[in-house]
């Protein structure tokens, strides 16, 4: 086997997150490669060989696996966003929980109870956030606006018939490409950095209707030139939808980094902000605060979550990576107190607002980052609540997490690699792994939220130990 090679092979098994491993007859070493599924016949090219590892770029499906259906969407393949809408939903779920199953085994020591999976409630049009990029379909092609082409940094594919999100983001797709195709301002180029429309968010609560759309832009055209955005905001407000505009906005955005970056924002139409219900409770949400994307499979997994702590009365509970604190506030009702930490401000001010919206006056909330404020809170919690980002917590603010001691600590995890990290230092510091279960918020996709019970095996050792310290120091 040799670089550039061109080989045919089946895909045995897929690791998570999307990595195919292929068997290739008379060679000794299997290649990987990402976006296929179990069972497919393959043509691949091989791209890297190092340390007796193979990796590999699929070029053709030879012929299909045995398991494979028609994809519901005319995108799917060419369409980044998706990886998995040619599988039937229980084969997801089936591969989904082997991988994880597979992972934690590894990552666990000890026994543990493994849970499985817990299904989406909707498997269909369930995200309640897009975010689409305008770019061009082909390299100085027309202009496009949608989700990466799969395998490009640069191309955009026009996604009017996205299936994972409602009619009503496919009626402001195509109107606001419409708008800016009239415009005749071209997107903002990520290697020229010149151009001016670079994005477009959309969110939409599933229990109130309610629809907050952000335009980002950079602050002008090379030329000085800019859109009339009051014209877009005429046409959308003319549009016949399901649900009801609450705000429209325009995002300005400068930076160089391939990213929807805050760099100021008008409110066009309406409020900056909309709500979205979860479990009883209301949420307001800003434009780039963080909520879960998929709000009736957030529900199973705050479910979920809340099962795993069990007894909260007269406890004190941080939640840390707390967002707009929705976890933080579905525990308040049953806890003696909550504390949330989080470090984006707008999130942390949402948050606020909603604890008052839902009547409840034992929470507090933080701003900042979890390893500077910890040390800030002034309080000891009883539990312990982590819901990070994708990369995990820091190994610092890890450290000083569990010199806290407590007896529970629920761990959720929207990446189950960066868990599996995180559980080597836990379980290193004296916790114990009790449940662990998966909650499928990402149908159609690699993606999966993974929620660990850990317990303490050595409770109150550090209270112990300052305690000893104090005393020591007293009789000195």
């Amino acid at each position: 086997m040799k670089k550039g090679q061109i080989l045919e092979g089946v895909i045995e098994r897929v690791d998570f997150p999307n990595h195919g491993i292929v068997r290739i007859e008379g060679e000794d070493q299997p290649v990987m490669v990402k976006n296929g599924v179990p069972g497919q016949k393959i043509e691949l090219s091989v791209n890297k060989i190092r340390k007796g590892k193979a990796e590999g770029r699929l070029l053709n499906v030879v012929e299909p696996s045995p398991l494979e259906i028609p994809s519901p969407c005319p995108h799917f393949g060419e369409c980044g966003g998706c990886t998995y809408q040619n599988l039937p939903y229980e084969e997801q779920i089936r591969m989904k929980e082997e991988q994880i199953h597979a992972m934690m085994d590894k990552a666990v020591q000890g026994e543990y109870l493994w849970e499985g999976v817990l299904e989406s409630p909707v498997k269909n049009a369930y995200r309640n956030k897009m975010e689409f990029s305008f770019g061009d379909e082909y390299k100085d092609g027309p202009l496009a606006l949608g989700m990466h082409k799969r395998g490009s940094f640069h191309d955009i594919v026009n996604v009017s018939e996205c299936q994972i999100v409602d009619e009503d983001y496919r009626k402001i797709l195509a109107c606001t490409l419409e708008y800016a195709k009239e415009t005749g301002l071209p997107y903002y180029h990520k290697m020229r950095h010149t151009g001016y429309f670079r994005h477009l968010l959309v969110r939409k609560a599933v229990k109130t209707g309610e629809i907050l759309i952000d335009m980002i832009t950079a602050s002008a055209n090379a030329d000085g030139r800019v859109a009339d955005l009051h014209e877009w905001v005429q046409r959308l407000t003319a549009l016949q939808m399901d649900g009801k505009i609450a705000g429209i906005l325009h995002t300005r955005n400068d930076s160089l980094a391939d990213a929807v970056k805050d760099e100021g924002t008008e409110t066009l139409y309406g409020q900056s902000y909309f709500y979205e219900e979860l479990l009883g409770l209301k949420f307001k949400i800003t434009p780039f605060s963080f909520f879960q994307t998929n709000s009736l499979g957030a529900e199973v997994l705050y479910e979920k979550a809340r099962e795993y702590i069990g007894e909260t009365k007269d406890k004190v509970i941080f939640d840390l990576y707390s967002g707009t604190g929705t976890i933080a506030q579905i525990l308040a009702p049953v806890a003696k107190k909550v504390v949330g930490v989080e470090i984006v401000e707008e999130a942390v001010e949402a948050a606020k607002e909603n604890a008052k919206l839902n009547g409840l006056s034992n929470c507090t909330f933080w701003a900042g980052d979890v390893l500077k404020v910890i040390d800030e809170l002034g309080e000891k919690p009883d539990l312990i609540v982590l819901d990070p980002p994708r990369d995990g917590v820091h190994p610092k603010a890890l450290e000083k997490i569990t010199n806290f001691g407590v007896e529970k600590m629920v761990y959720i995890a929207c990446k189950p690699t960066s868990l599996a990290r995180d559980l080597e230092m836990l379980q290193g510091r004296g916790y114990q792994v009790e449940r662990i279960a998966c909650v499928d918020l990402f149908p159609g996709t690699y993606h999966i939220e993974t929620v660990c019970l850990l317990s303490n095996r050595k409770p109150d050792t550090k209270i112990r130990i300052d305690e000893d310290l104090e005393e020591e120091t007293g009789n000195q």
